[in-house]
């Protein structure tokens, strides 16, 4: 990123403010191991989450860098076009997990502070278009739980899958509508991956590197297999941050900075 400093803490995050209002950023992108770069210019946020949307565009959220007026301090989401032109911003929440789909559809999921505290993160789970406009926000069924902090979440066109605190249950949620809540037998999962009536969970409560493996059914979660998931070449899996989506969870390793998946 232009006009940032080198230096960076164990986790990968920026331990100083850039230096100038706004920045240009360089996104490097791989597809099949083939590296290309991107410089976004204009960016006003401190990025904490990014993806790719059709066309060649990119979503960035994050909290903003330098102090302005309440009302573009809320716009904490950019959308970049091809070109690397900033296209427009809009307020999205403090977001925990962000995702988006072929379908133009962009899914959010929310932590607990953010939750209690931000009125668009009050739903714990939410959908927008690419415009900036939110397209649904969940609300419990009857007898259900509201979100009290989303745990992880994976996306298919069309499709969302939100596995959330306080009860650890799992949402399957179509853009035509159709909800189905279902109990889990797994508490504390950070990724969950999808293959048909399959779910896997990563990580559970004391054990970061367990994969429990379940059926779904109609109204529930059957576990059928429990694993531990090692590195490459049987090492212990240690910390990681997951971004599932479908089939895989991808798992960042903080001391290498690479990324790593796991095939369900």
């Amino acid at each position: 990123m232009e006009g940032l400093p080198d230096d960076l803490s164990g986790n990968g995050r920026l331990t100083a403010l850039p230096r100038k209002q706004p920045y240009d950023a360089l996104l490097v992108m791989d597809k099949n191991g083939t590296a290309s770069e991107l410089v976004l210019h204009d960016v006003h946020l401190l990025v904490s989450k990014l993806d790719a949307l059709p066309n060649g565009r990119f979503l960035l959220t994050g909290t903003a860098a330098w102090h302005r007026t309440p009302a573009s301090a809320a716009a904490n989401a950019q959308i970049y076009g091809r070109d690397g032109r900033p296209r427009r911003s809009f307020p999205i929440g403090q977001v925990g997990h962000l995702l988006a789909d072929q379908r133009h559809n962009v899914w959010t999921g929310y932590f607990d502070q953010a939750i209690y505290t931000d009125p668009i993160s009050a739903s714990g789970l939410a959908r927008w278009d690419t415009g900036g406009n939110q397209q649904w926000a969940y609300q419990p069924p009857p007898g259900k739980e509201p979100i009290a902090d989303c745990y992880a979440l994976n996306v298919t066109d069309g499709v969302a899958w939100a596995y959330y605190y306080q009860v650890f249950s799992l949402l399957e949620i179509h853009t035509g509508g159709r909800l189905t809540v279902r109990d889990t037998p797994v508490k504390g999962a950070h990724g969950l991956a999808v293959h048909g009536d399959q779910v896997t969970f990563l990580a559970s409560r004391g054990h970061h590197d367990r994969l429990h493996r379940c059926r779904l059914t109609d109204d529930a979660v059957l576990l059928e297999e429990e694993a531990i998931l090692t590195m490459p070449g049987g090492r212990p899996l240690g910390r990681h941050r997951i971004v599932s989506r479908a089939h895989a969870p991808y798992l960042l390793d903080p001391s290498s900075h690479s990324w790593h998946v796991h095939l369900t």
